[in-house]
């Protein structure tokens, strides 16, 4: 026998616990178990595979390389297990089911409202909601972690199954008291002594910005990295500089007037949100149900909703 045969469903449930979490107190009281078993689950683990898993530096505790490709594999194991039960309880008639999604950041403006509309029309089905930034996304759809993702584009690096949502405008924001605010005729160039506050590696925003920067030809005097749209509005608002920003973030601040859209030449930025999943992905009734109903009423819902105005 394998040594990897030789693990249990449990072991690896207790496993990418410890893997997400990297502390054992916090994977015992999450699983409802005592420190000292899932110490013990974990020598187990290591014991029959004959490796170390998890190394101590400092304080802290990490996956060892041989720790991270176990994780990379159990996690898509458990994936397919909750696959597995979500197709069989289809032929059990069932009228609910649980589905993950993916949302990057931007979609957290507006998905739960959508949830709300589609919880009632059917209230039996379950949806949970993972946020991370682009990179995130990628992993848990490579890791069977997530059945779909609400994102800009699909990823190249996988086989995915991508469906058109709703237009996704990107602006250039400023302090309402910015002395380009209202002028006309603006390029990106007529900028280059702002300070252009970025989200960090990984996120789509700063992809976003990053392309509109080369398509110019841009460098721009300075820039700071923020992790979060909320953290970018703030300090827009406390005059620290200037933004690219996904217009379905911006109803509240453009409305209180907290915030104002700068008239930059080739702005708004033309993106789209795609609802996606694996190409080898089997959705569940309930998956299915849900990505009709997001490729049927996201634009609707964006258009009465949430978009601004673009000259408002």
């Amino acid at each position: 026998m394998s040594l990897v045969r030789r693990l249990t469903l449990r072991q690896l449930e207790v496993f990418c616990d410890a893997a997400r979490l990297l502390n054992f107190a916090r994977v015992a009281e999450h699983l409802h178990l005592t420190q000292p078993a899932v110490s013990m689950q974990i020598r187990q683990i290591e014991s029959n595979l004959e490796l170390s898993l998890f190394e101590r530096a400092g304080k802290k505790m990490r996956l060892t390389e041989a720790g991270e490709t176990l994780k990379h594999h159990a996690l898509r194991i458990l994936g397919e297990l909750r696959d597995a039960d979500q197709a069989l309880n289809a032929y059990k008639g069932l009228e609910g089911g649980l589905i993950t999604v993916g949302l990057v950041s931007t979609a957290q403006y507006f998905a739960p409202k959508l949830l709300s509309m589609f919880a009632s029309q059917y209230p039996g089905i379950e949806v949970q909601f993972q946020v991370g930034n682009r990179e995130t996304l990628i992993r848990l759809l490579r890791d069977n972690q997530t059945d779909l993702v609400i994102m800009g584009r699909a990823p190249a690096i996988l086989e995915t199954l991508s469906e058109p949502l709703a237009e996704n405008p990107h602006v250039l924001v400023a302090h309402p008291a910015h002395p380009a605010i209202g002028k006309k005729g603006l390029t990106l160039h007529d900028l280059q002594k702002e300070t252009f506050l970025l989200r960090e590696p990984g996120s789509g925003s700063r992809n976003v910005m990053e392309e509109f920067f080369e398509a110019n030809e841009f460098i721009p005097a300075r820039t700071t990295t923020m992790g979060s749209n909320e953290v970018i509005k703030q300090a827009v608002m406390a005059g620290m500089g200037i933004s690219l920003l996904s217009l379905h973030t911006l109803a509240l601040e453009l409305r209180g007037r907290d915030l104002a859209l700068l008239e930059i030449e080739g702005t708004p930025l033309r993106r789209t949100w795609h609802v996606v999943h694996m190409r080898s992905k089997h959705l569940s009734p309930a998956g299915q149900q849900f990505r009709r109903f997001l490729i049927e009423q996201t634009a609707i819902f964006l258009q009465n909703h949430l978009v601004f105005s673009e000259n408002s």
